[in-house]
């Protein structure tokens, strides 16, 4: 039976900051390192292997693709990275090597988890909502959702994972747009919200000057201080770039009940537990994945 209500958006937020962990771990686990050097790509630094694992379900996309759908990196970074990508490996062959990586990477996190009757159970939902995301509008959402799904309950996890998140991830842009951020103005006025520090954003590579002329456009619009942090305007904005992401992300989850979802966030908890705590992603999110936003307000 189909559920066709509307969920709660603190579930449906819950249920990112869960399935968030699960997904990342093919950007650095020390398995998925491996499978991406095998490949040819340098693993100094864990953008080669993030740029080939996430833009390979596109095919052999250029560097203005990738830019306009990652959205939040310098064009700069992704022409840098993206210049040696598909001659290194072909989409066909890094896909290959991304599902192994998930593969590896979750057995090596989860052990003997992996063949619980919980995680299958936990796949099987999380499957039936990826399997309800519409990806109309959703360009990397519908690249994942056209790959075949594996067998092994584990990878169905990673996998539906990937479909909701980029699902989620497609929406955020549309969000971010409907509020008029563009991609440094959206990391700047983040960082100013309390998101991260704003030094945990030099990764995407934008310059000083980009990032303080930004800083001088959402001043001029009354949404930071002179410190650089959000104004009460500011945070109102991103509380409602938030909110109409977590509506935009919401409707995969009319799939399942909200005892579905509630069963689904009680069997997730144990091996993101278990991801969380071998210490291989970053302490400090970029993503504001622990941020507390007020709809109410």
């Amino acid at each position: 039976m189909t559920y066709t209500g509307v969920h709660d958006l603190g579930a449906v937020r819950q249920l990112w900051q869960l399935l968030e962990p699960v997904h990342a771990i093919v950007y650095f686990a020390p398995e998925a390192y491996e499978e991406a050097g095998a490949l040819g790509y340098a693993t100094d630094d864990r953008w080669p292997m993030y740029f080939a694992f996430r833009a390979a379900p596109l095919g052999p996309a250029e560097a203005n693709l990738v830019n306009a759908l990652f959205f939040s990196f310098s064009l700069r970074m992704v022409e840098h990275y993206l210049a040696r990508t598909w001659h290194t490996a072909l989409p066909a062959r890094v896909l290959e090597a991304r599902a192994v990586a998930a593969d590896r990477s979750l057995q090596a996190l989860l052990g003997e988890r992996t063949a619980s009757p919980d995680l299958a159970e936990a796949a099987r939902l999380a499957r039936r909502a990826a399997e309800a995301a519409h990806t109309a509008g959703r360009p990397l959402a519908a690249a994942n959702s056209a790959l075949p799904w594996p067998a092994a309950p584990h990878a169905v996890l990673w996998h539906a994972a990937t479909i909701l998140r980029e699902h989620r991830g497609d929406g955020h842009l549309t969000a971010l747009q409907a509020h008029h951020l563009d991609p440094v103005e959206s990391l700047v006025l983040h960082s100013g919200a309390g998101a991260a520090p704003a030094a945990s954003f030099e990764s995407r590579q934008w310059s000083a000057d980009e990032w303080t002329e930004a800083r001088d456009r959402l001043a001029a619009r009354g949404l930071l201080a002179e410190d650089g942090t959000a104004t009460a305007a500011g945070v109102a904005l991103r509380t409602a770039v938030e909110k109409l992401t977590d509506e935009l992300a919401s409707a995969p989850w009319s799939a399942l009940t909200p005892q579905e979802t509630s069963r689904l966030t009680e069997l997730l908890l144990p091996p993101v537990l278990d991801i969380v705590g071998a210490g291989i992603l970053p302490a400090q999110s970029t993503l504001g994945i622990g941020m507390k936003y007020d709809y109410e307000g």
